[in-house]
């Protein structure tokens, strides 16, 4: 199985796949696959999460991390983790959710938004931290300035980021970005994989370009 390192090595985004409804949920997984999206987090409040995760960690995504986001309890990430979930993401800092990962074996991204939360997720066990509403926290310039004290804390920003927002957040050291509707659209709800297709190739055009 693809390890989330291995994925954000060859594209440090993570996509976030939230839907009404599981109708498109794996035709969407698919198309992200095909333009070079690596990692992909389907949140947990999306019907038909679990079966997603299991379809894609059993054999439907190869080279794929899949993960499982908004984990709110410790059911929840053993339900996420026995569908196949390589990694559990949080909104915020859930205790509970870190200890479960941990004992199940799996990295666990919690969500943060000031220094402190931050540093509270990273002392109680986080593998990485999700920094959110990133936007709304001051883009790329909170990124710098937070890695200024805590350079030790791999962060990923995530809420409110573009694909031409991409390259500021690695440049300002974040370990990679989350993106969910600027990237995913309207694709869980009309299926429209071609216009999904095209954004997801262009995001990762740009993500390489940077690179340069």
């Amino acid at each position: 199985m693809t390890t989330l390192d291995d994925a954000l090595a060859a594209l440090p985004v993570i996509a976030i796949i939230r839907a009404a409804a599981s109708r498109h949920l794996n035709a969407v997984l698919e198309t992200l696959a095909g333009a070079g999206v690596r990692a992909m987090e389907v949140t947990m409040t999306t019907p038909g999460a679990a079966e997603a995760i299991r379809w894609a960690a059993g054999g439907g995504l190869p080279g794929v991390a899949i993960g499982a986001g908004t984990v709110l309890d410790a059911d929840a990430a053993r339900q996420a983790v026995d569908a196949g979930a390589g990694y559990l993401i949080t909104p915020a800092v859930l205790p509970e959710v870190i200890g479960e990962g941990r004992r199940l074996g799996v990295p666990v991204l919690p969500g943060a938004f000031t220094p402190t939360e931050i540093l509270q997720a990273w002392s109680q066990g986080a593998a990485m931290v999700k920094v959110f509403p990133a936007g709304a926290a001051g883009g790329p310039g909170y990124i710098k300035d937070v890695r200024a004290p805590l350079p030790q804390i791999p962060l990923v920003p995530t809420g409110g980021i573009g694909t031409g927002d991409v390259p500021g957040y690695l440049r300002a050291g974040a370990r990679a970005v989350g993106m969910g509707s600027p990237l995913l659209g309207d694709a869980c709800a009309d299926g429209d994989t071609a216009a999904l297709a095209a954004r997801a190739e262009r995001l990762v055009e740009t993500v390489r370009g940077s690179d340069g």
